[in-house]
């Protein structure tokens, strides 16, 4: 009797090993079956076939539409819309990303219907969790949605000088959908979510005038004055200019002095270099014509200050 201990636990684990043995070999047989399955194998395949034919007319349908949108976009389209270069490049580059998002979307979500996934709790999580994001982030939003209004519109482009509410002037160095970068003149770099631009002047647009208040003393001969002056107009070359400068007139007069204006039409954003050249070839002139007392208004405001 002291031995049938060890014999029942030989017979138990024998059982055992058996037991497992049979499991494994169930196991294979019905993996095996599986493998064999030709129904099964038919299935994947006809799974396989929509998969690849769904990718391969995605990539179809996005090469068809950005040759749509490079042939709305082209040089010869936007002279005839009368978009400018700037835009039509970032307003394509815009759609093509935007129908590419789309249609990826589109075919994870195809993609996953293939292998049976129910995609109706899948939609209806990712309109709640998009309705919690819109309500969380409405400042977001609404940057957004300015930012892709002010490039469709073409409120301003890259390269472009705005003053945005007065307050901020520069060059726009980035336009994106949540922000813009402008860079004033003297290095500060400017930040400006998209909802908050509103009032924006670009100066980048159209020709700017430039305007020269000339101031000569009022005991001086008018006529030789005037004379001097318009000869300048006339003989004024400058490469931003766009056409020929002319003397307006009298702008204004006071018991010492008689303010003359001049003017001349200047390429965007050039005004300021015009009008210093333009002074620069006025003073000069009075100096040639034996009358050094000529002042222009601005170095009268710097000597001012």
């Amino acid at each position: 009797m002291a031995g049938y201990p060890r014999t029942y636990l030989l017979q138990d684990a024998g059982e055992t090993i058996e037991k497992k043995l049979t499991l494994w070999q169930q196991f294979l047989d019905d993996v095996w079956s599986s493998l064999s399955d030709t129904h099964m194998w038919m299935g994947v395949l006809k799974v396989v076939l929509r998969i690849l034919v769904i990718l391969i007319a995605s990539r179809i349908i996005r090469i068809v539409v950005n040759r749509v949108v490079d042939n709305f976009m082209n040089p010869r389209a936007s002279k005839r819309l009368k978009l400018r270069t700037r835009r039509v490049q970032t307003v394509g580059k815009l759609l093509k990303n935007a129908a590419t998002y789309i249609i990826n979307f589109i075919v994870l979500l195809l993609v996953l219907n293939e292998f049976n996934i129910n995609l109706a709790p899948l939609l209806a999580g990712a309109g709640v969790i998009g309705l919690a994001i819109g309500f969380g982030a409405q400042s977001l939003v609404k940057d957004v949605i300015t930012g892709f209004f002010v490039i469709l519109e073409d409120h301003f482009s890259v390269g472009d000088v705005i003053e945005v509410g007065g307050k901020f002037k520069g060059t726009v160095e980035m336009i994106g959908l949540r922000a813009t970068r402008i860079r004033s003149w003297t290095g500060e770099v400017y930040i400006l979510p998209n909802g908050n631009i509103s009032d924006v002047t670009n100066y980048s647009v159209n020709n700017a005038l430039a305007v020269v208040d000339v101031s000569v003393p009022a005991t001086e001969n008018l006529d030789h004055m005037v004379e001097v002056v318009k000869g300048v107009a006339a003989k004024f070359e400058d490469t931003n200019i766009v056409g020929k400068a002319e003397y307006l007139g009298i702008q204004s007069m006071n018991a010492s002095d008689v303010i003359l204006r001049l003017a001349v039409l200047s390429r965007p954003n050039t005004q300021a270099v015009v009008s210093r050249h333009l002074n620069a070839e006025v003073k000069k002139a009075f100096e040639a014509a034996g009358n050094p007392r000529y002042y222009s208004m601005e170095a009268m405001e710097r000597a001012g200050s």
